[in-house]
């Protein structure tokens, strides 16, 4: 792994599943990039891929879930993290119920939130989110978060980082 990459791996990281439903479609990835990014409102800050299926669900329905992963799920992790083929569904097989306005909700999680689409801005390759987070809940009080350092590079990113900074001094 590059020291870039690296370096950025020590950004203190959450890792999450974050779900919407529109029409009947169902759709949820594995993100890192969600924060609190209000307190009134209660909003928080999820960073997507606009090529990512479920970001067209997102915005069509208005309103997503974040569950929050907890260590030892890094299974799940991968499996919403990783693309599958046509027609399969990265939710057979895994509990979750319907939360606001049908978004998949993992019942294993450590938590939950719902949010209500507030706004999105883009942010380089990736688009910024925003949510008003309307529900949520702890479901399993003893459980620890699971981490992106946890993930090791099984999203590959490292070689999405470049070789060294740039000196622009």
């Amino acid at each position: 792994m590059n020291e870039i990459a690296e370096l950025f791996r020590r950004i203190t990281l959450g890792v999450y599943v974050v779900g919407a439903a529109h029409e009947g479609r169902l759709g949820a990835f594995t993100a890192v990039w969600v924060t609190q990014a209000s307190y009134d409102p209660l909003l928080l800050a999820v960073s997507v891929n606009p090529r990512n299926a479920t970001h067209v669900l997102m915005k069509a329905s208005g309103g997503f879930a974040v569950s929050v992963l907890k260590q030892g799920q890094l299974d799940l992790a991968r499996r919403f993290g990783t693309p599958l083929e046509s027609g399969q569904d990265k939710l057979a097989g895994v509990a979750w119920r319907s939360g606001y306005l049908g978004a998949p909700v993992l019942e294993e999680a450590l938590a939950h939130f719902e949010c209500e689409l507030m706004s999105c801005a883009p942010a380089g390759d990736h688009e910024l989110v925003i949510g008003r987070v309307i529900g949520g809940r702890i479901l399993d009080t003893d459980a620890v978060p699971l981490t992106y350092a946890d993930t090791g590079s099984m999203d590959e990113s490292s070689s999405l980082y470049a070789a060294s900074f740039t000196d622009t001094r």
